[in-house]
């Protein structure tokens, strides 16, 4: 693991061996990590256990073994935390009869917010919607309702937010809106947590990354040094071209690739540790065997794939 960057070490939230498994489904597996002041993306395919961790860390649900502590104190047994923190959950269950603007008012009201109404027209603002704005809920679209779900979890600023999934449904510029905005709220020295299954999303926050696969934490580091990780993987690829075998022997023979395979009478599959030798090496090896390239195709490149490969290397 990477070491614990400075303002990683008075911990916000602390998992120490945390696992929580459903019948003979097992979740999470022995997950331990400290965060701190700043934004943190949990980055993991569908299905990897994020919003499980998420759960337990709010205290909807309780590890079947281990332990977590959200400032100093364990968020399942102690009720009295939910008023430092906020939550945005994946899910979209808001009271659909209630305008925008009552629905932020409901949890201004449940956390005991002074001045209630300034702060849900201002947490509204920050959104990007209109408090004055006198439809139900059932009549907004998914990102409109997204923004809805971050402003309750954000009217009575919270120490620490956690978000599942807070991009999903927005178009570009509500994207960016939303990136900005949760940048500020962790430069106020407030924790964020993110969850997200889409790499260039947690690349634009510039976060500290947390990695979970098959319900273990598979890396943690900066975004560079999961980047890095990453990339430094073999690949498979797919070449198809008139002249196969040439040029499977020439990538060999190159050392742009570590192994080849001719499948029928246009294609080879080729395994390389360095995509960008091999993508510097490999329109010349054409030209030397006088092969013609027709399609080149990573066969390995989508996410559950880099994430296989990182719970593989532990």
């Amino acid at each position: 693991m990477t070491p614990l960057a400075p303002e990683q070490r008075d911990a916000v939230i602390e998992v120490a061996d945390v696992s929580k498994w459903f019948g003979a489904v097992v979740a999470l597996s022995e997950v331990s990590c400290r965060i701190g002041p700043g934004i943190t993306a949990l980055l993991g395919p569908n299905g990897a256990g994020k919003s499980t961790l998420l759960r337990v860390l709010c205290g909807l649900t309780a590890p079947s073994r281990g332990e977590v502590r959200i400032l100093g104190r364990v968020p399942r047994r102690d009720v009295g935390l939910a008023r430092h923190m906020g939550l945005v959950p994946q899910q979209e269950a808001l009271f659909d009869r209630l305008t925008a603007r009552q629905f932020v008012a409901l949890a201004a009201k449940l956390h005991r917010v002074h001045q209630p109404e300034a702060a849900v027209d201002s947490v509204l603002g920050q959104v990007a919607l209109d408090p004055r704005d006198p439809r139900p809920l059932r009549t907004y679209s998914k990102g409109m309702r997204q923004r809805v779900k971050v402003a309750q979890a954000l009217v009575h600023e919270p120490e620490v937010l956690i978000l599942d999934e807070p991009l999903e449904g927005l178009d570009p510029r509500q994207r960016l809106g939303m990136i900005n905005l949760l940048r500020q709220v962790a430069a106020e020295g407030r924790t964020v947590v993110v969850a997200s299954h889409v790499l260039e999303e947690v690349e634009r926050f510039g976060s500290r990354v947390l990695v979970i696969a098959q319900g273990r934490l598979a890396a943690e580091g900066d975004f560079r040094a999961i980047r890095e990780l990453m990339d430094d993987r073999p690949h498979r690829l797919r070449i198809r071209t008139d002249r196969p075998r040439p040029v499977a022997a020439g990538l060999i023979s190159s050392g742009a690739a570590t192994g080849a395979w001719v499948q029928g009478d246009d294609v080879v599959v080729v395994d390389t540790v360095d995509v960008a030798l091999f993508r510097h090496r490999l329109a010349p090896v054409a030209r030397e065997q006088g092969a013609r390239l027709v399609e080149v195709v990573a066969l390995d490149d989508d996410l559950e794939s880099v994430f296989r490969y990182l719970v593989g290397r532990r």
